[in-house]
């Protein structure tokens, strides 16, 4: 599903204009992007949590040559699926309690 795919469907089921769904949805988008920008997480029960995370610099290999070369420290965006949606895509058991 692309983005358009996804704005054309919050159209359709909240009796918009596609054009209200695209903005929609770009709001919300904008809206996660922006707390990952500032580190929160972001939890959405029954779908998951993006966060963000610390990579810390190491040294790695170049493919080509075999040389070492020095990977800097950077962040990456995590996600981290909630056991609704595992279950939902068939990927999780649910956990007995």
């Amino acid at each position: 599903m692309t983005k358009q795919e996804l704005a054309a469907a919050v159209a359709d089921e909240f009796e918009m204009s596609k054009r209200d769904g695209t903005r929609t949805v770009e709001f919300v988008f904008e809206q996660i992007s922006g707390a990952l920008k500032r580190k929160d997480r972001v939890k959405i029960p029954g779908f998951g949590i993006f966060s963000v995370r610390d990579r810390a610099a190491r040294m790695g290999r170049n493919p080509q040559t075999g040389e070492p070369i020095k990977i800097a420290a950077s962040r990456k965006v995590a996600f981290r699926p909630s056991q609704d949606l595992k279950m939902l895509v068939g990927a999780g058991k649910k956990k007995k309690r």
